[in-house]
């Protein structure tokens, strides 16, 4: 099987398994006094460094949790005063946490429309709270997010940002960017799926304005998330993010694999709707055949010993008309008819020419070359 599909979940890394193993092993509450008990505090304590140095802050900024699901409503529900304003290409994690926000449309590019953020922070009655994701899961397009958040905190506003796929991808400074809040995933990274973080901007950290808790009991992570931490996923995470920020410099490599697999399946007539012109992440790109449903190729393409996804993972699996490619315009016929291919530094180019040779066939008729990668009218 060739994996490609590392923004569902990245192959667990060896160190990090290695780690989750240590610590399990090894025993523990992180919250006891004994000696196993402060081993397995050292534990978490030098994953939050490693997970606070991913994206440049204060180890004191992280808050451990179990998903990048459970940060999302952390921060979303820690501001039951706000009015809540999310794109309508967030991943379900903030459109199910907000289910009353103001929706802001993208434009056909992707990226968020500025005109109508601006509209609904000044029609805003109560002090924003805007959440944009940094990536789209789906499309990989990146989102100006320095100036998303110079416009929410000209309005005394918050920002959060949903930023899991993107880390470990490109560069992260969570005080460059200026958002408020910022949602993290062990998993994504090579991790294992137990162990998140929301990390708290500099501004917030420690103050009045931190989010209310979502969970409330014992008094862990500072009292900001009860819960008796799960060290294992909690070191595994660490230990990701500390090789995940190391491979960054890696990433031109696979920004040059995507190109050429793009100009590989335009030349067999492909249309790439996620090709718009916007700034990507480097490691996925979208093709849609028209004519054969997102969960017809995806089934396709895993007989054929591929693994690819339609849009995000969601946990009952089923696939369904892409809500991402719908908000930037596209209709049915591609939106229902596209499938995600993504990889990572361990994905070579020869994984990507069998893959586009195997897209070639499932297309299964002669289609006339071009290359371009405009919105289909």
């Amino acid at each position: 099987m060739i994996y490609l599909d590392y923004n569902a979940t990245a192959p667990t890394r060896p160190e990090a398994l290695a780690a989750l193993v240590a610590a399990v092993q090894a025993g523990g509450n992180p919250s006891s006094v004994h000696s196993l008990g402060r081993a397995a505090r050292r534990r978490v304590e030098e994953a939050r460094r490693s997970v606070a140095d991913l994206v440049a802050v204060d180890a004191n900024q992280v808050v451990f949790t179990a998903t990048g699901t459970e940060a999302n409503n952390m921060a979303l529900g820690g501001y039951p005063d706000h009015a809540v304003i999310i794109s309508a290409i967030e991943h379900d994690a903030v459109k199910q946490a907000a289910p009353d926000a103001t929706i802001l449309p993208v434009k056909a590019d992707g990226t968020l429309d500025m005109d109508a953020l601006d509209a609904a922070l000044a029609q805003a009655s109560r002090p924003p709270l805007v959440s944009v994701m940094l990536a789209n899961s789906e499309t990989g397009i990146l989102q100006p997010i320095p100036e998303i958040a110079a416009r929410v905190h000209a309005k005394g506003g918050l920002l959060h940002c949903d930023a899991v796929q993107a880390a470990g991808r490109i560069p992260l400074d969570m005080a460059a960017l200026g958002a408020d809040l910022l949602t993290l995933s062990g998993h994504k990274l090579g991790g294992v799926p137990g162990a998140a973080a929301l990390i708290l901007g500099a501004s917030i950290s420690g103050t009045a304005r931190e989010p209310l808790p979502l969970l409330r009991g014992g008094g862990q992570e500072k009292g900001r998330r009860a819960g008796t931490e799960a060290v294992g996923a909690i070191a595994a995470f660490g230990v990701a993010a500390q090789a995940a920020k190391a491979e960054i410099p890696a990433m031109a490599a696979l920004a040059a694999l995507r190109d050429k697999a793009e100009a590989d399946l335009c030349a067999l007539g492909a249309f790439l709707p996620a090709a718009t012109g916007a700034p990507r992440l480097p490691n996925c790109f979208s093709v849609a055949l028209p004519g054969k449903p997102a969960e017809t190729q995806v089934i396709a393409l895993d007989l054929a010993g591929f693994a690819v996804s339609a849009g995000s993972a969601c946990s009952s699996g089923k696939v369904k008309r892409s809500a991402v490619l719908a908000a930037m315009g596209y209709p049915d016929e591609i939106a229902g008819a596209t499938i995600r291919v993504s990889f990572g530094v361990g994905t070579t180019a020869a994984q990507l020419e069998q893959f586009c040779s195997a897209w070639q066939r499932l297309a299964g008729r002669s289609v006339t070359p071009h290359t371009n990668l405009v919105k289909l009218d």
